[in-house]
């Protein structure tokens, strides 16, 4: 198994791969072949999610032949600064009500009967793990939601469901970080999603891509969220009311998906606003998540 990721390397962000605790860049791994290929080494994923299928094949090669590089020449994780592993996605597309467990704890009068989404900004939002996100001044009810992140790898449109986990690159944590102070005062228009979902900082990602073969049942997750090492969610993406392929495949039906997009595909039960009390993030709170061998994504609150 290998991991992709983009970590800073001074002033720029460089693409490294990680096997077993240790990263190696791209054009290490490669012997340059990343840099031919693409006229200089890759700063960002999404060059590589552009044409998936014949990097795969050669991330696979390569790591399968210079597997004692990593050992010899491989950089420790630690102290390493992540960035997303996608700068700037073409849009993330998120899924709401998609758990039954988290359903049931927010007294959702009713199961969804199609995946319900809504679409989160880009440019604003996308941080990777260590970034710091604050507390909006408008806000006070600040809340956490863990995610699981599914990364397109091939255009895809009016796909099904059993063809649609072939257009997964990959998957990573998700943050869908949220402020619920409007849930309770919706106009009769409905809930203000930009109010809710968009403010700066609140898609955090990271800090790995694991490509979908190494996953190999996306509906077979463990998932955990800690605020300050104190456990608020531990279910599993079973809980899933329409799984990854489902959600794929009602999307492709409304829109065409691109290399690069990311779908979050809903947050299990354990969230803040569901809590008796309920419980929000506050300046020098720390958020982490674990799915699966995702690695960890951390968001400090400030």
């Amino acid at each position: 198994m290998y991991r992709l990721a983009v970590i800073a390397a001074g002033t720029a962000s460089q693409v490294v791969v990680e096997r077993d605790g240790k990263l190696l860049p791209l054009d290490d791994l490669t012997q340059g072949e990343a840099s031919k290929r693409l006229g200089g080494p890759p700063s960002d994923l999404l060059p590589l999610l552009d044409n998936w299928a014949e990097w795969q094949a050669l991330l696979d090669t390569c790591v399968l032949d210079r597997a004692a590089r990593f050992t010899s020449a491989g950089l420790s994780t630690e102290g390493v600064k992540f960035k997303s592993p996608i700068a700037s996605p073409g849009k993330i597309v998120c899924i709401g009500s998609n758990f039954h467990d988290h359903i049931a704890e927010m007294a959702i009068p009713m199961t969804p009967s199609y995946p319900y989404s809504f679409i989160k900004p880009v440019n604003n939002t996308v941080r990777g793990s260590g970034d710091p996100v604050a507390v909006p001044r408008k806000a006070k009810m600040m809340d956490w939601e863990a995610e699981l992140g599914v990364v397109i790898g091939a255009k895809c449109a009016d796909v099904s469901a059993d063809d649609a986990l072939d257009c997964v690159a990959g998957y990573l944590n998700f943050n869908d970080l949220s402020c619920r102070d409007w849930l309770e005062t919706r106009p009769p228009v409905g809930v203000d999603w930009v109010q809710h979902k968009a403010f700066d900082g609140f898609a955090p990602m990271g800090p790995y891509l694991v490509p979908a073969q190494f996953v190999r049942d996306p509906q077979d997750l463990p998932m955990r969220l800690t605020v300050n090492g104190e456990v608020k969610q531990n279910s599993t993406t079973g809980q899933m009311v329409f799984g990854v392929a489902a959600i794929i495949e009602h999307l492709t039906s409304v829109m065409t998906l691109y290399p690069g997009d990311v779908i979050a595909t809903g947050t299990p039960a354990g969230v803040g606003h569901g809590a008796k009390p309920p419980q929000y993030l506050q300046a020098g709170d720390q958020v982490a998540i674990e799915i699966g061998a995702l690695g960890e994504l951390v968001t400090p609150i400030i």
